[in-house]
Parts: structure tokens; sequence; C-alpha cells
């Protein structure tokens, strides 16, 4: 259907992901097998959807996979705050990656809405 390697949002979430990664490095051993765990696995699978459902061959189907990004998204939103709170990461942290995040799911609600226009 598309070409996930020339979209916008793909490349962002790689980004996002490659900062979460390099984030929870500082992260306590015990929470490894946790919310570092967690946090990378979700962050990962922002940019598999989009590419997954770029080899669909509906919209439907496309449609789909970037609902389950945006979801990934809304994961790390929650773990983010948690992180915070347990102060593994500060303010600042959580507010960059918080806003990057957020800025990657209007993109994906923008991109699915797009499917559907004629």
């Amino acid at each position: 259907m598309n070409d996930f390697r020339k979209l916008d949002v793909w490349l962002k979430a790689i980004d996002s992901s490659t900062k979460i990664h390099n984030t929870t490095k500082r992260y306590p051993k015990e929470e490894i097998y946790g919310i570092v765990s967690q946090l990378r696995r979700a962050s990962v699978s922002i940019s598999s959807n989009v590419a997954e459902g770029c080899s669909r061959t509906s919209k439907k189907d496309f449609a789909r996979f970037l609902e389950f990004s945006i979801g990934s998204a809304f994961e790390i939103e929650s773990q983010l705050l948690v992180s915070k709170n347990l102060t593994y990461i500060t303010e600042i942290e959580y507010n960059a990656l918080r806003d990057e995040l957020i800025y990657i799911e209007n993109m994906l609600i923008k991109l699915k809405n797009s499917l559907f226009i004629d």
C-alpha cells in the first residue's frame, strides 16, 4: 500500500524509540524486566505496526495497524508518567518525551483519518 520508509511518522517513531531506549539505560537494574522492557517494546511497536500496516492491501487493515501504533504511544505516555513519579526520569525528560509522543500520536491519527478521505 505504502512505502513505510517514506512516512514521516515512521521516521519520528524510530527516533522516539531510540531516545526511549537510551533513556531507559539509566533505569535501575531491577526494572529491566519491568517498566524498561514495557517501554522498549511499546516504543518499537509504534514503528513496527506502521511498517506492517503498509504491507496490507486495504485501507481498513492499514488503519487497524495505525490504531495499534496509537495504542502503543498512549501506553508509553502512561509508563513515562510512572517513570517520572518514581524519579527514573526528570520532569524535563518526561515533558520532552511526552511532547514527542503526542506529536507522533497526532500524526498517526491524521494519517489514519486521511485513509478514508477520497
